[in-house]
């Protein structure tokens, strides 16, 4: 478990807030393995309708903590474990983002149904700059949601999207002012919690459609994903990274 994470109950919302401020709420594994249990909790329990993701200080979270991913097994294994439990999860997620929002910070928000944005709010998967691919089934899930343009220039090129953007890509439900933004973000979760429960999850499995083509890519691109860590290309972005150099790349 993680001090870094707070785990709140609220009129049956479960809060789960990163609360590592001081490093941009860059996640461990200790920290992905707290908010995995976390969901297991929420899923099992008939009185916990809602699951909100809140992020304290002044980023959303920016991605996995790169010292202790490279450490060892354990982070990268902690990390997709938590994105198999986020993709599988059978409630309503809702996420209220400000700030830096990388790698994960933003492909664990293609899983929640109601994403609140602060205007500050920039999302950020720079996988392709690290010499690695996607996790999370974003692959899949960015062109699906923002089209394969939009979803090329984040991807591919690796470049930031802000609010207004991510807005008009129909990847975030609404910009909310930072002051009122967590108050919204607890608003919409108190009006999912007063619907009828049946209908509500039965919409929910219908919007997301058949999982198994979700399952196989979140698979395929932990696969991956495992491989081009291990890749020279991947090596060299790190070494650059932690040296705060420009990568140099081979070609042929």
């Amino acid at each position: 478990m993680s001090e870094s994470i707070a785990v709140i109950e609220q009129g049956g919302v479960l809060e789960i807030h990163i609360n590592r401020p001081d490093k941009k709420n860059a996640l461990t594994g200790p920290m992905y393995r707290t908010m995995t249990a976390a969901l297991a909790d929420a899923s099992a329990r008939a009185d916990i309708g809602v699951v909100l993701f809140v992020g304290r200080g002044d980023a959303f979270c920016a991605g996995n903590d790169l010292k202790d991913f490279m450490a060892g097994p354990e982070g990268g294994a902690a990390a997709f474990a938590f994105i198999r439990a986020i993709a599988a999860f059978d409630k309503p997620l809702v996420a209220a983002v400000q700030g830096l929002a990388v790698g994960v910070g933003t492909t664990m928000l293609f899983h929640c149904d109601l994403v609140y944005a602060a205007p500050d709010a920039r999302f950020i998967m720079p996988f392709v700059n690290l010499g690695i691919v996607p996790e999370a089934g974003s692959s899949l899930l960015a062109p699906a949601v923002m089209g394969h343009a939009k979803a090329a220039a984040m991807l591919m090129l690796g470049e930031p999207m802000d609010a207004e953007g991510a807005d008009r890509a129909g990847f975030v439900t609404a910009i909310v002012p930072a002051d009122t933004l967590l108050a919204h973000a607890r608003a919409k979760a108190a009006a999912l919690m007063v619907k009828p429960p049946q209908a509500l999850a039965t919409t929910r499995r219908l919007m997301k459609g058949d999982p198994a083509a979700l399952t196989a890519r979140i698979e395929e691109e932990a696969q991956l994903f495992r491989e081009t860590l291990a890749s020279p290309e991947a090596q060299e972005a790190f070494t650059a990274f932690f040296e705060k150099r420009p990568p140099v790349f081979k070609r042929g």
